[in-house]
């Protein structure tokens, strides 16, 4: 254990003096102590505070300054300080107990509208989640600490989150314009206090309620593999599709494909979910997308939750 020795020196305010220490005593880092509350972190400083004569406490990384009350001299009390110093520091006690700061996470979130006038969309400046995950229920929420938190919001009806947006949507009663910077704000805080946004084993999997969406059997269907027609549509879908709902705060999943009346069947999540131009963006957009890059295969494209 390294011995200490202090040094007294004077500074130019006649109040002040410097108890200089050939060791250093803190990380590079200065702290000021005004009284003995705000001394809390520094056991050093409260026992300091004990001398009545002590106004402030000035502790750098290898000095400590003590300005007093005029109600002495520093010729009469300096040794007996310094020896005070001296001693703490030589029996290994702490002079700052370091109080471990969780560091901030940057985070931008900016907010912006769909077509869907229920949802807002929340955009951040970094990968939120690797995958696709909607939450109708807080019970759904069980695995995502951010879209439970959000669930506490009487107005929020459901979540959806996917790579570096959430998309929520809101009850009727409610209206945006009242809403939009406490959510934004809340989520904000929620992340730069890094705080987690989807449990980490969930992150490299979609959630289970994407597949339950759909009204239909899908244990057996996800079991089945996909013909190669299944697997252009999908590949459309994914190539030219969803970028394009996304920057709406949506998402579309393929559900299945039926041969014989040529339907394709889709789920909509996010805003797109009840979004009154959904059937728009179904009928001008995808089916016609699909039927012009698979002549006679596509009939017609529907919305297994529209």
């Amino acid at each position: 254990m390294s011995q200490f020795n202090i040094a007294i020196s004077k500074t130019t305010n006649q109040n002040i003096v410097k108890f200089s220490a050939d060791s250093f005593l803190t990380r590079a880092t200065s702290y000021e102590f005004k009284n003995i509350d705000e001394a809390k972190s520094s056991p050093l400083a409260q026992q300091l505070f004990y001398l009545p004569f002590v106004k402030t406490v000035y502790i750098s990384q290898n000095f400590i300054a003590i300005e007093k009350y005029n109600i002495v001299e520093w010729k009469d009390v300096q040794e007996e300080v310094a020896n005070s110093i001296e001693e703490y520091l030589n029996e290994g006690k702490p002079v700052i107990t370091e109080m471990v700061v969780p560091k901030k996470v940057p985070i931008t979130i900016y907010a912006e509208s769909t077509p869907n006038p229920t949802v807002m969309k929340f955009i951040a400046n970094k990968t939120l989640a690797k995958g696709v995950f909607e939450f109708k229920f807080i019970e759904d929420a069980v695995n995502s600490p951010l879209a439970k938190a959000l669930f506490n919001f009487p107005f929020v009806k459901e979540v959806f989150i996917s790579s570096n947006y959430i998309s929520i949507m809101k009850y009727d009663w409610a209206e945006w314009e009242e809403l939009t910077m406490e959510i934004r704000e809340f989520i904000h805080k929620f992340i730069e206090d890094g705080k987690s946004v989807m449990n980490e084993e969930l992150t490299d999997k979609t959630t289970a309620s994407e597949t339950i969406t759909s009204t239909e059997n899908t244990s057996e269907k996800t079991q089945k593999p996909h013909t190669a027609l299944e697997k252009e549509i999908i590949s459309i879908l994914d190539e030219y599709v969803k970028p394009a709902v996304a920057m709406d705060g949506g998402h579309i999943l393929f559900d299945s494909f039926n041969e014989d009346t040529k339907t394709v069947k889709v789920i909509l999540q996010g805003a797109c979910s009840g979004c009154p131009s959904s059937t728009i963006t179904l009928k001008n957009g995808i089916e016609t997308m699909l039927k012009q890059m698979l002549k006679g295969q596509i009939d017609s494209v529907v919305a297994v939750n529209g």
